[in-house]
C-alpha cells in the first residue's frame, strides 16, 4: 500500500492528511501555524504520520500548499492552495462545480470542472469576510470563536451592518449592545453581511451548483446557513472541510508518487 501526504500552511492553522492508495484519510493532524512556518509544517506532518504508526520512508511523495506552501521544506513539490481547494473538493464531492473558500486571511470562489480549475478570484487585500473578520467580532463581544456559528442560529432579530470592514466593526458592534441587541441577533447580523459579501464575490467567476464550502470557517454552522439563506440551496459541507486543501494536495502527492514509481512520469 502506498500512501502520500498534503501539507496546507495557512495563515492561522497548518494542516495535514496521509491517503492511502484508495484515496481514503489514514490520517490527519491540524496544529497552529505561529511564527514559525516552518516548524508548524514539520509538527503537523510528524504527528500525521506519528498517529497512523508511519515512517517518513512510508510516504512516497508530500506535497505542500497554501500561503506557507514554499517553507514545507521536506516536501518533494509545492501547489497553490487554489489548486488544492478544487482538488479536494472534488475528490469529496465529485459533483462540486464551485467552490467557496473561508479562510483565516483571506476568501476564494473557484470555478472547477472535473477537479480542473476554470476561473478563480479571491479577497486578499481585506479582512471582510474572512476568519479574522469574526474573530474580531468574537473578541469584542467577549464569546469564545467557537461559539459564534451557534449563537448566530438563534438570532430572532438580526442587525442590519452598513459595513464588514474590520476597521469599523468594534464601533458598529458597540452601538449595537448600547441600543440593546442581543448577541445572537448581532452575530446573525454580521454572518448574513459576510454571506452577501462572499456571495457577490463568487458570482464574479460565475455561481454553479454543486457549490462547496471549504477552509476553516467551513466549521461555523452560522456561516453554513448564512450562504445557505443566501444562495438559496444547500452546500457541500463535511467533517473535513476543514482539511480540504490538505486533502487536494495529498491526491495531487498520490498521483506523483503512484507516477513515479510505476515510471509514468510526464
Amino acid at each position: 500500500m502506498a500512501y502520500a501526504a498534503g501539507v496546507d500552511v495557512g495563515s492561522t492553522q497548518t494542516k495535514c492528511v496521509v491517503l492511502d492508495e484508495e484515496r481514503r484519510i489514514v490520517a490527519r493532524a491540524l496544529t497552529d501555524t505561529g511564527a514559525n512556518v516552518t516548524r508548524a509544517a514539520q509538527r503537523a506532518f510528524d504527528e500525521a504520520i506519528a498517529s497512523a504508526g508511519m515512517q517518513r520512508s512510508d510516504i512516497v511523495c508530500v506535497v505542500g500548499t497554501g500561503y506557507g506552501r514554499f517553507k514545507v521544506t521536506f516536501g518533494d513539490f509545492q501547489i497553490t492552495e487554489i489548486s488544492c481547494h478544487a482538488k479536494g473538493a472534488c475528490s469529496m464531492f465529485p459533483g462540486t462545480r464551485t467552490v467557496i473558500d473561508m479562510g483565516g486571511q483571506d476568501a476564494k470562489g473557484i470555478k472547477v470542472l472535473d477537479g480542473e480549475v476554470l476561473d478563480f478570484v479571491m479577497n486578499d487585500k481585506c479582512a471582510a469576510g474572512t476568519g479574522r473578520f469574526l474573530a474580531t467580532a468574537a473578541e469584542v463581544l467577549a464569546v469564545p470563536l467557537d461559539t459564534i456559528g451557534a449563537l448566530a442560529l438563534q438570532a430572532r432579530n438580526p442587525v442590519r451592518l452598513s459595513t464588514v470592514c474590520t476597521v469599523f466593526v468594534e464601533s458598529d458592534i458597540m452601538a449595537y449592545l448600547a441600543q440593546g441587541k442581543k448577541i445572537p441577533d448581532i452575530l446573525g447580523g454580521i454572518h448574513s453581511a459576510i454571506a452577501a459579501r462572499t456571495v457577490a464575490l463568487v458570482r464574479r467567476v460565475g455561481l454553479e451548483p454543486e457549490i462547496t464550502f471549504t477552509g476553516g470557517v467551513s466549521l461555523n454552522a452560522g456561516m453554513v446557513r448564512a450562504l445557505e439563506d443566501k444562495l438559496g440551496l444547500q452546500l457541500n459541507v463535511c467533517e473535513d472541510s476543514h482539511y480540504m486543501g490538505a486533502i487536494g494536495a495529498a491526491a495531487f502527492a498520490l498521483e506523483r508518487g503512484l507516477a513515479h514509481s510505476t515510471g509514468n512520469v510526464a
